[in-house]
């Protein structure tokens, strides 16, 4: 651009930054001499202006002058997302050569890239999450300040392909992470924490591990099991009132002359448990619930289940021998080979139940078969 030399410097500087449309800070002459005084321009001098890097003649070898310079450290800005950073050419391209900064940055304006009115280079990403990827290419470290969500730097290290970052901050992540505690909850575990919750306070230990834990006689009264592993358990002369046990895993566990008035064992897996001599009978009329409940090859003895629902339930190989089942319903119930001796199945509802190679000899009440009996 041709423009007419008058006034002070600053005026000069002011016409070339409006003419160039670019902040000019310093005027350089033809050899790369530094211009402080207007006065040291002669008649047609060609002028360089600048907005603060250190002089390059044009007519120099690009190659040669790269070398000369040092270009790959020349300071630059970046706009990030509105954030301005200021860092060098090396930084972005050497420590990741083949990262998507390296070859945006690698060849001045290979990429054609945007600037904005300061001329600092515009990238459409997150300031917070770009910070420590830059700090990152600066010293190889991952520093990450508190409340900076590590899955957001690891999203724009994906970005840029920092392959190396990516890498340190997945370990970062899975070691932020709580670690998974497995382990089944002891008894010592559980008390404490049953003598820490008032009695009138809904206890939820809903989908817990309590598999192998030693609960016998404890007060478990209207605590919600459901979905929890009991699997193995000894909860003899446990208190179990009113206990919700839906879907909960008892198999092979011991609840001997448990208390299961009013229990909910909805579709729970209690196959090969103990419940001998258990009481389910709730004198205030409310019934234990075992619908749909896996109970094969169970013992439940001489146990008193008056009006006890085992509607849809499998009692397959189950000892039943001597059990109050007064008024039981046990429609659709698999009862193939069980034990039914000596049990007392008044009123009991056997209708569409599966009773094949069931024994009922010695009963304290007659059974009388009815068609929909298989």
């Amino acid at each position: 651009q041709v423009v007419a030399v008058y006034g002070t410097l600053s005026d000069l500087l002011s016409v070339a930054s409006n003419k160039l449309g670019i902040k000019a800070t310093s005027v350089y002459n033809g050899k790369g001499g530094l211009i402080d005084d207007i006065a040291l321009i002669r008649d047609d001098d060609v002028l360089f202006v600048c907005e603060g890097e250190p002089f390059i003649d044009p007519q120099t070898d690009g190659r040669a002058q790269e070398e000369l310079t040092g270009s790959h450290t020349d300071w630059l800005t970046l706009n990030v997302g509105g954030r301005y950073f200021t860092t060098t050419r090396s930084t972005l391209v050497n420590k990741e050569p083949d990262s998507m900064l390296a070859h945006m940055f690698k060849d001045k304006d290979a990429w054609g890239n945007k600037q904005d009115h300061r001329g600092a280079f515009l990238i459409d990403r997150s300031p917070e999450y770009f910070e420590p990827i830059l700090n990152y290419l600066r010293h190889g470290q991952l520093i990450v300040n508190d409340g900076i969500n590590l899955l957001g730097v690891l999203e724009e290290a994906r970005f840029f392909g920092i392959d190396s970052l990516i890498e340190h901050l997945e370990i970062a992540i899975k070691n932020s992470q709580p670690a998974e505690d497995h382990s089944p909850i002891s008894r010592k575990e559980f008390v404490r924490f049953l003598l820490a919750t008032p009695t009138k306070s809904e206890l939820r230990c809903q989908g817990l591990n309590f598999s192998g834990a030693d609960l016998s006689r404890l007060d478990l009264r209207y605590i919600n099991f459901k979905m929890a592993n009991l699997s193995r358990c000894n909860l003899a002369h446990a208190n179990l009132c009113c206990a919700n046990l839906e879907r909960a895993d008892l198999s092979g566990s011991v609840l001997d002359r448990a208390n299961l008035q009013g229990v909910k064992m909805l579709c729970s897996n209690a196959e090969g448990a103990s419940l001998k001599g258990c009481n389910f009978e709730d004198p205030s009329g409310l019934k234990a619930n075992l619908e749909g409940a896996n109970l094969k090859g169970v013992d439940m003895e001489g146990s008193q289940m008056t009006g006890i629902n085992l509607r849809v339930a499998t009692l397959k190989n189950a000892k039943l021998k001597n059990c109050n089942l007064r008024g039981a319903t046990l429609a659709g119930t698999d009862l193939e080979n069980c034990d039914l001796s000596g049990c007392d199945l008044q009123e009991a509802n056997l209708r569409g139940s599966n009773v094949k190679g069931a024994i009922f000899e010695e009963m304290l009440t007659p059974l009388h078969m009815s068609q929909s009996v298989r």
